[in-house]
């Protein structure tokens, strides 16, 4: 049995790992300590080994492997803040080690980048940075990917032209006739809204008044005039078809062009867009048919306000405050339930509480439970309209109590929300400044070199080179050899 010169076995010989050209040194048990990784298994056989430096070299990163092996040195494995996530994941998975092995201290920082990734991929399904396409992504889009004369350019007519005005409507950034068409859409969504607004204000209003013949006594009669009814004056009628004319003729268009008819009829806007633009054209039908009791149909006609939702495809932040609010969906329906569990309790505390204490039953504003909810909702939510308060002292105190809870239960998530906002919005405002082309690389070619001649005016001094570097190669072999030699020692 050979045996170290030092006394020390084999197992607890030192060992040279070469990471990245930073040179590592420990023991053989070190890394028997964690058996199925690849440091558990280093053999002199391996491709990685140096004979003549006598060390493994791995082209890896260095930092990262220091604290891998501090983890087969102390069990404890912890992130490097100076690399990002993927790097040491891949470092992890080089060296066959598990990402479960990360210390609790270190798990939210090393897991922050896994909650980037799927920002920045909500963000790429949004398209929020996307000015024109190319030809190759809208054929892609079409399906016409596969076909082999679209590629080289042979499209007929009518479908290059769908392309054009697909990327009009669809694409507001793309060209300069799609910013037109945008402003165009913009104009008449306000007109509409400021239209629909102005109507209702009385000096904008025409009256029906009606005579109605009273008798002022038993020989004689009198016209009063009596107020039927109020009509909007015709010019908002006017307004009104020029906007929704132009509504159906985008909204259609859009549906003719567009390569996805279902994804296109499933979508909240175009939904929003096609029952405002119908209804107008409905309530118009119910005009003509002189039904006048429509006062329950013109409530109704406020969903045109909600083409103000369009605008959001026209505003990357606008996009950003909805996606956030969908991320975020959780907490808020989180919040909504804690408020509901505290408005009723609250609520049935201050109704019994008004029920016992008050002297006259009378002086009770709270005549039944809903209205204690009312209050509740109101002075929870910090409105505090005023319509309805506590008179005794032990329901002032169950308000006082209700609006504190109802300030903790209703801010405390809103950081999260505002965090998931910035969160959307800094990662937004990064990639706008990345640039369009960035460089890739690619795997190595291997390098021929070609051996040069040794022409008769240069081969002294390539001779001499040459021997000069056998010599020095010669003694540092021997130098290894006498090494070897003292550090080992005979059975």
């Amino acid at each position: 049995m050979a045996v170290n010169l030092l006394g020390n076995s084999d197992i607890d010989a030192r060992i040279i790992l070469n990471v990245g050209g930073t040179r590592f040194e420990t023991l053989k048990s070190t890394l028997k300590k964690l058996p199925a990784t690849r440091l558990s298994k280093l053999t002199e056989q391996l491709s990685y080994y140096d004979p003549i430096l006598n060390e493994y070299f791995f082209d890896r990163h260095p930092g990262v492997f220091s604290q891998i092996l501090n983890y087969y040195r102390t069990g404890t494995l912890h992130y490097p803040t100076n690399v990002c996530g993927p790097l040491f994941e891949d470092e992890l998975s080089y060296w066959g080690l598990q990402r479960e092995d990360v210390e609790p201290c270190c798990w939210m920082t090393y897991t922050k980048h896994r909650s980037t990734a799927e920002t920045l991929s909500i963000l790429d399904s949004l398209e929020l940075d996307t000015v024109r396409s190319s030809q190759q992504e809208v054929m892609k889009k079409f399906g016409w990917d596969d076909n082999f004369d679209y590629i080289q350019g042979h499209l007929p007519r009518y479908k290059r032209l769908m392309m054009i005005i697909w990327q009009i409507f669809e694409e507001p950034r793309s060209s300069t006739v799609a910013k037109v068409i945008t402003v165009i859409s913009i104009f008449f969504i306000l007109v509409s809204i400021l239209s629909f607004v102005l109507q209702t204000l009385s000096m904008f209003r025409i009256s029906d008044i009606d005579f109605v013949t009273v008798y002022v006594n038993k020989t004689s009669t009198d016209r009063t005039p009596t107020l039927n009814r109020q009509n909007v004056h015709p010019s908002f009628d006017v307004v009104e078809w020029i906007c929704n004319t132009w509504f159906i003729f985008e909204i259609m268009i859009r549906f003719i062009v567009n390569p996805n008819k279902k994804e296109f009829c499933q979508s909240t806007l175009n939904i929003i867009d096609f029952l405002a633009t119908s209804w107008f054209y409905f309530t118009w039908a119910l005009t003509k048919l002189h039904v006048n009791d429509n006062e329950a149909l013109d409530l109704l006609s406020t969903i045109r306000i909600m083409r103000l939702f369009k605008l959001f495809n026209h505003h990357p932040g606008l996009k950003v405050i909805i996606t956030s609010m969908k991320f975020s969906s959780s907490v808020l329906w989180l919040l909504i339930f804690f408020v509901l569990i505290a408005v009723a309790i609250f609520a049935s505390l201050i109704y019994y509480a008004e029920r016992m204490t008050s002297r006259h039953p009378a002086d009770n504003m709270f005549g039944s439970i809903p209205d204690a909810l009312w209050f509740n909702i109101i002075t929870m939510s910090t409105i505090g309209y005023g319509d309805l308060y506590p008179k005794t002292m032990l329901g002032m105190l169950i308000g006082a109590v209700s609006t504190v809870a109802g300030v903790l239960i209703i801010d405390l998530p809103m950081p999260i929300i505002v965090e998931t906002f910035a969160n959307f919005y800094t990662h937004l405002r990064a990639r706008s400044k990345l640039p369009k082309t960035r460089r890739k690389i690619g795997p190595a070619e291997p390098v021929v070199t070609k051996r040069a001649a040794v022409t008769a005016m240069d081969n002294g001094q390539n001779l001499k080179l040459l021997g000069q570097s056998s010599k020095a190669a010669a003694m540092f072999a021997n130098k290894t050899m006498i090494n070897n030699n003292i550090m080992s020692s005979v059975a």
